[in-house]
């Protein structure tokens, strides 16, 4: 549970709009963004790999907008030929309103984030070896 408020402070609360703006554009956005948003699980850090893994991925995930591929993926895959006329960015059907590709982006972002850092805190936290 705690994975969800850290994400949440380090994503919506911490982040601001340049950085939002400017990290799907920048690698130095998206690495800063990286870091500031990284800065919350240092409550919960015992080991660096754990630290490393959700830095580097929120830093990749977002400046490679890997959400928005996923999305496009996953509606290839389930649509498959003849499905409907749809946006290049997301795969969406292109009638889909505008909000709701957005949330629907949003929420496999977060997604991606949220299960990334469950797993990099439940096997990198501890003691290795």
């Amino acid at each position: 549970m705690h994975e969800l408020l850290l994400h949440l402070i380090g994503d919506y609360v911490l982040q601001t709009e340049q950085m939002a703006l400017r990290k799907v554009r920048s690698w130095f956005w998206a690495t800063f963004h990286a870091a500031v948003y990284s800065l919350p699980f240092l409550l919960v850090i015992q080991r660096w790999e754990a630290f490393a893994v959700i830095f580097g991925t929120h830093a990749l995930i977002d400046r490679l907008r890997l959400a928005n591929h996923l999305c496009r993926f996953k509606n290839v895959f389930w649509f498959g030929p003849g499905r409907p006329e749809h946006d290049p960015e997301t795969g969406y059907a292109a009638d889909t309103p505008a909000h709701v590709k957005f949330w629907l982006v949003v929420i496999v972002d977060n997604t991606a984030h949220l299960v990334i850092n469950h797993l990099a805190l439940k096997f990198l936290n501890g003691p290795l070896g």
